[in-house]
């Protein structure tokens, strides 16, 4: 009921353990959850089995030394089931026709990537929440391929807007959202719109001085939310965005501010959900357009400049949402390609509500077939104008063939598979980092709790997880949300572990951060979970051992694609940056992932896999 905790004895074996044994059940699973991933509770994301012969592959460079060749040949294989795998594979379908023969393998017992759906059953109920990737960020202003990808799945984000049958904070910026300060006592939870408080809108004085925190400090939260004082006022207009461009965030609040490390936490929690770093690794320019105070203390023409931004930017800004993130857009592709996998369901409609038969995925008597378990560990065009593709799958290696090969996988694991790129090309493509992240999803036996707090969202500053929501209530695809107090709900929580060390490059903070994922068991997670809805919720009768009902922990520690930083990073002639050289095709290999595009949205995955796909057909038809 709490969740499954996996063992991470595996992490320690050896080569001939990977590939050498036919992997296990795991224990305590039931079978009926053991076929159907996205209701297994516990550790998941990149859980037990699914990173372990890739890390052989990079740490150490292991692989296996033979492989038994299938008699198997696509017209397209795919590395890697997330968002730009299976986009690619349906863009493939759409040039070719829909009998073109394609194999997508993913390394995980679920697709979809960070698109992943979390679902638990409870009272008779199903409720959803997302396991990772969450929405759609302006889709009536996507390009050409995505909108044509939303189009060609039904897909319409007016009536996703429609479905919410609440306001939301994780979908409208203009909702109410709290800051809850850990005590001695528990946690003290101010309401209100803390985007609009940062920024010197609404009651934003005595909601500061509501924060457990010194007076001179609060008074200094109040000075930079207010807009009132110019902290550059010695430099020209020209000198402060130098400034703004070569310092950091946290150092600007330090310094000039005279924020303490507590008081820079509360702007640091946003910071960390929604870009991964704290402000040390970001420039000032860099928090500003991220939505952090301080623009409007740059002068009149900075307090104007951030009045007409948060004044227009919630109006502009749309966000849409399903019950289980972008999960519903991962799943919409495979029943369009895959229609045996739910055949009764009809599509946009009721895809919330579907169950899939995961055993239809790999079938040959399919056009397109998705191959989970299945690890790639090398690629490489052939003598007569072919691609091969290794993989081990339950421990067996095998080798099948293809005319084209798409690899939708992380960059840094690409010059691994492909030893022959060029090495510019492999340089390039190991100089991103991507961001980690953990979002745990809890159920609860009832909403009495969430409901008194008052809010949707609330910032959790001092805490693990920086950020704690309820699930997204929305009935597009069919889905019934919690109608009231009495129904069980399930709480989304959000941690960025990326460490605040000052001096420390992004690129170094990401990889500790990754690291603490991968050395986090499943039951620090759950004493981090209960002690932190405890402390927030315990004030309005919540009691952690009565209410908890299951926990799903997501490990997302090769998370958002690396976007480049002020602090650490040049600005590349166009066509010159990492992202644009380690992307260049190779012969009948192509490469689509949001790394290619430096950018972590769904229509950058999208994006990249519609380059990569006409590259293949107008390269080798």
């Amino acid at each position: 009921m709490n969740g499954i905790a996996i063992g991470a004895g595996t992490s320690l074996l050896g080569p001939s353990a990977l590939w050498g044994e036919v992997q296990k059940p795991v224990a305590g699973v039931s079978p009926i959850l053991a076929g159907y991933p996205p209701a297994l509770t516990g550790m998941r994301g990149s859980h037990e089995g699914s990173y372990e012969v890739a890390h052989a592959l990079a740490w150490r460079g292991e692989k296996p030394s033979s492989y038994e060749k299938l008699d198997e040949h696509y017209d397209l294989v795919v590395v890697g089931a997330g968002i730009s795998g299976l986009a690619a594979a349906w863009m493939y379908r759409q040039k070719v026709g829909p009998d073109a023969r394609i194999l997508i393998l993913d390394n995980h017992d679920d697709f979809g990537g960070h698109a992943k759906r979390n679902e638990f059953h409870h009272k008779g109920r199903m409720l959803l929440s997302l396991g990772g990737a969450q929405n759609l960020e302006n889709p009536n202003s996507f390009g050409e391929a995505s909108s044509q990808l939303l189009k060609d799945l039904g897909i319409d984000p007016d009536a996703m807007a429609a479905g919410m049958t609440e306001p939301h904070a994780l979908s409208d910026l203009s909702v109410d959202n709290g800051m809850s300060i850990k005590t001695p006592n528990g946690h003290v939870t101010v309401g209100g719109n803390w985007l609009a408080f940062m920024h010197g809108e609404g009651d934003y004085k005595p909601a500061v001085r509501s924060l457990p925190l010194p007076k001179d400090q609060q008074d200094k939260l109040i000075e930079l939310f207010g807009g009132d004082k110019d902290y550059l006022d010695e430099l020209s207009l020209m000198e402060k965005y130098r400034y703004s461009k070569t310092v950091s965030y946290n150092q600007f609040l330090s310094e000039r501010v005279g924020l303490d490390a507590r008081s820079m936490g509360i702007l640091n929690a946003q910071l960390l959900i929604h870009q991964g770093p704290t402000g040390w690794n970001m420039s000032v320019l860099e928090a500003l357009a991220s939505g952090m105070p301080g623009l409007q203390g740059m002068g009149w023409l900075g307090e104007w400049a951030d009045r007409l931004a948060f004044g227009v930017a919630p109006k502009l800004f749309e966000i849409r949402q399903f019950a289980d993130g972008n999960a519903t857009v991962a799943r919409l592709m495979v029943l369009k390609m895959i229609p045996e996998v739910a055949p009764s369901t009809q599509g946009f409609e009721d895809i919330a509500v579907s169950r899939f038969d995961y055993d239809t995925l790999d079938r040959a008597t399919q056009s397109t077939q998705i191959r989970l378990n299945s690890t790639a560990v090398g690629v490489r065009e052939t003598p007569d104008g072919s691609v091969e593709v290794d993989y081990v799958q339950a421990g067996k290696p095998s080798r099948i063939t293809a005319d084209h090969a798409v690899l939708a996988c992380y960059n840094a694991l690409i010059p691994h598979l492909c030893p022959e790129l060029p090495e510019p090309q492999k340089e390039a493509l190991r100089y991103g980092v991507k961001i980690p992240f953990v979002y745990a999803n809890v159920l609860l036996d009832n909403g009495r709790a969430t409901s008194q707090l008052g809010m949707t969202r609330t910032s959790c500053p001092d805490d693990a997880f920086q950020m704690i929501t309820t699930a997204p209530p929305t009935t597009c695809g069919g889905f019934e949300p919690p109608r009231g107090p009495d129904d069980p709900v399930v709480m989304l929580m959000m941690s960025s572990p990326t460490p605040a060390q000052p001096g420390a490059g992004a690129r170094d903070v990401f990889r500790l951060g990754r690291h603490a994922i991968y050395t986090t068991p499943f039951s620090t997670y759950e004493k981090q979970v209960r002690d932190q809805l405890q402390g927030i919720l315990g004030a309005y009768g919540f009691d952690h051992e009565r209410d908890i009902r299951g926990i799903t922990v997501n490990r997302i520690p090769h998370g958002y694609a690396y976007g480049y930083f002020d602090l650490d990073d040049p600005e590349w002639p166009e066509g010159e940056a990492p992202h644009e050289i380690g992307r260049a095709q190779f012969g009948r290999i192509s490469i689509a992932n949001t790394d290619s595009e430096a950018r972590p949205n769904l229509d950058g995955a999208v994006d990249a896999a519609a380059r990569a796909i006409n590259e293949q057909t107008r390269s080798h038809a």
